[in-house]
């Protein structure tokens, strides 16, 4: 049963493959045992990249983008912090990036070990940015990779989940986490980026059993019953699109 921290208020405990880890309302999950930050799908440079095929929308996403993993980090305090791939929107992201943002993660990547693991809209390491790039790495008893492919994973992001949960008639959509006991698929912190429902049939791989959902809403991470979960297309009654955090 999920439990919560006075430590970490508004984070949800769960035991992961044999390590306790805390997720987090800013989509982040922590593992004590490794002082270890984990964020995912940040994708830094999204506005940028749309802006430059004619879609302007405002170019501060990795500003606000930031703005949560170093919150998380002053939150945890971790020694090391592992973005879990796609942590730039695309290979010219850094190139884009305003100076201000640009030091700021330079700011964060010094005052923490920082392991990029490589993603398919990022395959080749950052290159202003200090830090230990890799495409599969394990810690504290688990195994972190970015695509949910392949035996001995238990750790992934890539597929963005979100979920409908229906609750006294009411829908909410939210970003989640989705987990079986085994294996966790976190949530994209990228200011720009959607989500897909765990009710999709890409997930089906990852969780052949089943698996229990996490929401972020507002300062908490709560748990709900998988039978209040809708698909998208679904017809509910007043649902609302939540926003990410």
């Amino acid at each position: 049963m999920p439990t919560r921290s006075n430590q970490w208020p508004g984070a949800c405990h769960w035991r992961l493959s044999g390590t306790d880890v805390w997720l987090d309302a800013s989509g982040a999950m922590f593992v004590p045992a490794a002082s270890l930050l984990v964020v995912s799908d940040l994708h830094f440079e999204k506005g940028s990249h749309y802006a430059e095929r004619g879609q302007m929308i405002p170019p501060y996403d990795t500003r606000a983008t930031l703005k949560v993993v170093e919150a998380a980090i002053r939150k945890y305090r971790p020694r090391t912090v592992l973005s879990l791939g796609d942590t730039f929107h695309d290979g010219r992201a850094e190139a884009r990036m305003m100076a201000e943002d640009r030091q700021k993660l330079i700011a964060l990547c010094e005052a923490q070990d920082w392991i990029f693991v490589l993603g398919n809209h990022d395959p080749l390491p950052p290159k202003a940015f200090r830090g230990r790039a890799v495409d599969v790495i394990s810690m504290a008893g688990l195994r972190f990779t970015h695509e949910p492919e392949g035996a001995g994973w238990h750790v992934a992001g890539h597929l963005h989940p979100c979920a409908l949960a229906v609750s006294e008639g009411r829908g909410f959509r939210r970003s989640c986490f989705i987990s079986d006991g085994t294996r966790m698929i976190l949530p994209s912190m990228g200011a720009y980026t959607g989500g897909l429902n765990v009710l999709d049939e890409a997930f089906a791989p990852a969780f052949p059993d089943g698996f229990d959902v996490f929401l972020r809403s507002g300062p908490r991470v709560f748990r709900v019953p998988v039978s209040s979960l809708r698909a998208d297309n679904q017809p509910v009654r007043g649902w609302r699109l939540g926003a990410k955090a």
